[in-house]
């Protein structure tokens, strides 16, 4: 297979402007499809979904085969690392994930051997999605952030504004700097993986970013994903990586410069202009609120349109601000696309 053929993504990460943009949605396989809760069904837990590679595969290409994006990205969960430490991760009906809240015993006790074994399910998934993919359709491999993902672990699920993790921070600090560095150096090692198993790019997440005061983001964000990057970059120096902190706002040009992430991943909160700013350092990635997709029409049209032109003449990866929500009509996903690659004769 010629990397040429599923370039055409891969070439904004490198700071081309392409007309149309590239366009995937986060959260693209997911709720919102009638064929994802189909296999969903028949996988059992969630948990049981992600670590079975025939289902997880079938649901990273539904949205493929029905839309045509430019990029899958592989169904998994940024729980999944604290899962393979014994964190005992389980999905509650109704109430999302919950997990054995950590203390700073148990930060000490966390033992890295053992996780990519535990992760394995998810990396045969990987190879096999790249096998099954169009040659044009780049391949996207993902992680939460270690802020993020501490967040829950701290807690033992999510909560509104991360206090469990914003009070352990400040509490213990030596403990809490332990489990960032841990989480970092865990997930530089599984987006090698990814990448290695035939991932084209790798996205991280951190959708709790915004929680963070501009110390705490420097600390807690920014910190750990440029470590996690320089770790990746390393070992795979062509690596390409998109990096997502939700609700950064202003600091996310300290975040594209000192992460030095190919990509910078934008929230609807970004105003377009601070976007165009952003742009002229790099690719940028978004930033369409999601509830514009269940609106649909002139809403959704309107959102789309304002995107491309404020965007558009950069190097840009047209997306979501956040996932798609299970509210999503499958139609109205049909209609951005067509907005996107089509224009406003769409």
């Amino acid at each position: 297979m010629s990397l040429a053929a599923r370039r055409r993504l891969l070439d904004v990460m490198d700071g081309k402007t392409l007309s149309p943009p590239p366009v995937w949605l986060m959260r693209q396989a997911g709720r919102y499809l009638p064929e994802y809760r189909a296999t969903r069904a028949e996988a059992g837990s969630f948990l049981d979904l992600c670590y079975n590679p025939a289902l997880a595969t079938e649901v990273t290409l539904q949205p493929i085969r029905r839309y045509g994006f430019d990029a899958a990205i592989l169904f998994s969960d940024i729980l999944v690392i604290p899962d393979a430490l014994s964190r005992h991760v389980r999905f509650e009906e109704g109430h999302g994930p919950r997990l054995d809240p950590i203390d700073v015993a148990g930060i000490a006790a966390l033992d890295p051997e053992g996780v990519m074994a535990h992760l394995a399910p998810v990396l045969e998934t990987v190879a096999r999605i790249r096998s099954a993919l169009p040659p044009e359709t780049a391949l996207l491999g993902f992680c939460g952030a270690p802020w993020t993902v501490a967040t829950y672990m701290i807690a033992g699920q999510g909560t509104p504004d991360q206090a469990p993790a914003r009070l352990f921070a400040y509490r213990e600090p030596e403990a809490f700097a332990r489990l960032l560095a841990l989480l970092a150096d865990i997930s530089a090692d599984y987006l090698v993986a990814q990448i290695d198993a035939g991932a084209d790019a790798v996205q991280i997440f951190d959708s709790w970013a915004g929680v963070l005061g501009p110390e705490e983001f420097s600390a807690f964000a920014i910190e750990p994903v440029r470590r996690m990057i320089a770790s990746v970059r390393a070992r795979r120096p062509q690596a390409k990586i998109i990096a997502f902190a939700k609700g950064a706002g202003l600091l996310l040009k300290d975040y594209r410069r000192l992460t030095r992430a190919d990509v910078v991943g934008l929230d609807w909160t970004v105003p377009l202009d601070f976007a165009r700013e952003l742009q002229e350092e790099g690719a940028v990635q978004g930033n369409l609120d999601p509830m514009r997709v269940v609106a649909g029409g002139q809403a959704l049209d309107e959102g789309v349109d304002r995107i491309l032109e404020a965007l558009g003449s950069g190097p840009l990866i047209f997306n979501l601000g956040h996932g798609i929500t299970p509210q999503a009509d499958p139609a109205h996903v049909t209609r951005l696309v067509e907005r996107v690659r089509g224009g406003r004769n769409a």
